[in-house]
């Protein structure tokens, strides 16, 4: 048994050293991309927003949409109900821009998002150019529409994407390990525009891409709007470009049970879309978790075995320096990308170099659950996600409306 635990730990150090090289490479991206010259290539956008209840920040969410440095674009706001509590919010907006306000119809066959932007794409100005989505909990910097169309001046990009990043008004531990979980998804973003993939709440694509791959047919009957964007991209062959400045703070805490149920509802939606990104993400926690107890129990058990107790501790020692490294390198690239939010990450220090440790437990229990579910609770709609074309809808909380 002894000889599994080496292996099983020479693996482990293995894949945190290429994490840290990973790191490496992310704040390396984060510092090209940024000093890059701005891009002349702006067209007519269309900004779509899907809303349903009331995020904690709406209204400060929402009126960022109007103060983007952008020449001409659009803002399109969507519900499904007129009576949604979104709706006195969007309202009371100092319209600066054009904007609009409608209402989708009740989806039967697809996420509420999903039938919501669905609509939304059929409402935009013969103007637009250019599609880009964007969530309602998702607060953009001034230039993030500027940065995110411009990599679509490139016809052999499909679309530019960022991704989310938490930040908690009053740190707590719940909250600081769903930024520590996130954030190790956020950082599997960057140079590598064949593997990069699309994130909804930040997207931008071409109109004429758009309509070419009829992703809006594409998108009837599935849950998740981003993951079926990003397999139609790669079946057209065309890359996805991440924007380190289109990088969108999510500005809310959360409970312990929030948390996990944010984070279980994204791995049963990866396993259904993505099971081999799923079967990655449950190899790698499972085997986290296994080498950091099996040598915790190594060293307290006072083992007469001395090679072994010095290889348990060295393994220990080892992922740490990786573990804690990376998580400094990519806090350090974000930092970059919303510096606007510096005191606010500077406080995330505790939670992102000690709670590495925790957060492969949430995957690993995320993992397991969504192996024997497949059924998630989404802004008040329970989903069953029959495959990766094909959901049903199991009912529907009205207090959400």
């Amino acid at each position: 048994m002894i000889f599994a635990f080496y292996i099983l730990a020479a693996i482990l150090i293995y894949f945190s050293y290429r994490s840290y090289r990973g790191g490496i490479e992310y704040l390396e991206y984060f510092r090209g991309e940024l000093v890059k010259p701005p891009c002349g290539y702006m067209p007519f956008a269309t900004v779509i927003a899907p809303c349903k209840g009331l995020d904690e920040g709406l209204s400060e969410n929402l009126t960022a949409l109007f103060e983007q440095d952008y020449p001409r674009y659009e803002v399109i706001f969507v519900v499904d109900n007129e009576s949604d509590a979104a709706v006195d919010t969007i309202k009371s907006l100092p319209h600066r821009r054009e904007a609009k306000l409608i209402v989708a119809p009740k989806a039967t066959e697809s996420s509420q998002k999903v039938e919501n932007l669905r609509e939304a794409v059929l409402r935009a100005s013969p103007e637009s150019k250019v599609l880009v989505f964007v969530d309602s909990d998702a607060r953009p910097s001034k230039n993030w529409l500027r940065h995110l169309v411009a990599p679509l001046e490139n016809e052999k990009i499909g679309a530019a994407t960022g991704y989310r990043w938490f930040i908690s008004k009053r740190p707590g531990f719940a909250s600081g390990l769903r930024s520590v979980w996130n954030a190790s998804i956020a950082s599997s973003l960057g140079p590598n525009v064949k593997s990069n993939f699309c994130w909804g709440g930040s997207t931008a694509i071409r109109r004429e891409v758009f309509e070419r791959l009829d992703i809006r047919e594409r998108w009837r009957s599935v849950v998740s709007d981003d993951f079926t964007v990003t397999r139609t991209l790669n079946e057209a062959g065309l890359s996805i470009y991440f924007v380190p400045q289109a990088l969108t703070a999510t500005i809310e805490n959360c409970s312990f049970r929030e948390l996990l149920e944010f984070t279980t509802r994204q791995m049963k939606i990866t396993r259904v879309y993505a099971p081999r990104l799923w079967l990655v993400s449950f190899f790698g926690s499972g085997l986290f978790n296994i080498v950091f107890a099996w040598s915790l129990m190594i060293i307290l058990s006072g083992s007469q075995n001395n090679t072994a107790g010095w290889i348990a501790a060295a393994t220990l020692v080892l992922v740490t320096v990786f573990s804690v490294g990376k998580s400094r390198l990519r806090l350090s690239a974000v930092k970059l990308g919303l510096p606007q939010y510096k005191n606010d990450l500077d406080r995330q220090l505790w939670a992102q170099y000690t709670l590495w440790t925790a957060a492969p437990a949430i995957f690993l229990i995320n993992c397991v659950l969504a192996l024997f579910s497949q059924r998630i609770r989404w802004r008040g709609v329970t989903y069953e996600m029959i495959s990766a074309t094909q959901t049903k809808i199991r009912n529907i909380d009205r207090t959400m409306v």
